[in-house]
């Protein structure tokens, strides 16, 4: 039985992806801040965990009780939209180290097992904001372009040692619990004249013609662990899809 270890699973996607593997038969360790327990059924393949990604000592523990591991998901991430000028530089080192320096310290903490196994996938959910520039998310999209270059430079220095790395990228998801995972009101950061370039951006946001629900990005998650081909990049929703389509003609 093998066994996958996803970060974030309080809700959305990190969510919907733990409970797609355990449907499958895998072993699944749930990790989030708060442990909550009612969010699964019973199961003795289901191990949830309490995991801070900025916390060293934090990670060490729940990768010591969780066992042996075969996938690693880093998904634990912070949302943040509005405009930079009007951003506190606290907010944005907090959405650096979670979405960025998170993901960079739970895959070195991983490495090591993965690397006297010979064997290991470790799968990084960025953003469909690093496939095309999105307006008004310049310090979110910044921390999640920085995972594509880091997996990227990483496959390459890993893939001798028998460890896969793939990157699943999100389209936007107006519904989940991630799309207002900020603790900034809108009207603190989109003072004038921003407020009014971000009225259409925030209508078009409001009701997309093309979105991504959490099950889009379980479905591709999955897809990436169990692809053997050089293929690095899995977009996840039409939303993200389009934007892939459209930068090929």
């Amino acid at each position: 039985m093998q066994t996958i270890f996803v970060t974030g699973c309080s809700s959305g996607y990190g969510l919907e992806t733990a409970r797609h593997f355990h449907a499958r038969g895998w072993r699944v360790i749930a990790t989030m801040r708060r442990p909550r327990s009612d969010l699964f059924a019973p199961s003795d393949r289901l191990h949830i965990l309490p995991l801070d990604v900025t916390d060293a000592d934090s990670i060490a523990l729940a990768i010591e009780v969780a066992g042996p591991i075969d996938v690693l998901v880093n998904n634990a991430g912070i949302g943040l939209f509005g405009a930079l000028e009007h951003s506190s530089m606290a907010k944005i080192r907090d959405v650096y180290a979670t979405n960025t320096l998170g993901t960079i310290a739970m895959t070195q903490a991983m490495i090591p097992q993965f690397r006297a196994r010979g064997a290991g996938t470790i799968v990084n959910v960025t953003s469909s904001a690093t496939l095309a520039p999105f307006p008004l998310a310049a310090a979110y999209t910044g921390s999640k372009t920085a995972i594509q270059g880091f997996t990227g430079s990483l496959a390459h220095e890993l893939a001798p040692l028998g460890i896969r790395l793939k990157l699943v990228e999100p389209g936007y998801g107006p519904t989940t619990a991630f799309a207002q995972n900020t603790d900034i009101r809108l009207e603190d950061v989109l003072p004038e004249p921003y407020g009014s370039f971000a009225a259409p951006i925030l209508a078009a946001m409001a009701e997309p013609a093309l979105s991504t629900t959490e099950a889009d990005v379980a479905a591709a998650v999955w897809d990436a662990v169990h692809d053997r081909s050089e293929k690095a990049h899995f977009p996840a929703g039409a939303d993200a899809m389009a934007i892939v389509a459209a930068a090929a003609q």
